[in-house]
């Protein structure tokens, strides 16, 4: 039954089911990899547009080269002290 659907849509868009395959392992991939690190950020904004909107990966690999980097908080600086040795 599955495989009579996966034929039929492949058909309607004109593509080979091994075509069709890769595109739906390249999403889940992607989109897997940026749902965790929007978890991992609790950014509960991202995470809900990024498990609606399914957009075949490329949402997926902006968010996690571009958008998780510009939102990154900077460790602060620790000050560094020396310690003077005693004789």
């Amino acid at each position: 039954m599955a495989g009579e659907y996966l034929k039929l849509v492949a058909q309607q868009l004109g593509v080979s089911i091994f075509l069709l395959v890769v595109i739906a392992v390249w999403s889940t991939v992607w989109k897997a990899l940026a749902l965790w690190k929007a978890a991992r950020k609790k950014s509960v904004p991202w995470f809900v547009v990024l498990t609606v909107i399914n957009t075949v990966g490329i949402l997926d690999i902006l968010y996690l080269f571009i958008f998780s980097e510009c939102c990154k908080k900077k460790p602060a600086q620790e000050k560094r002290t020396r310690r003077k040795r005693r004789r």
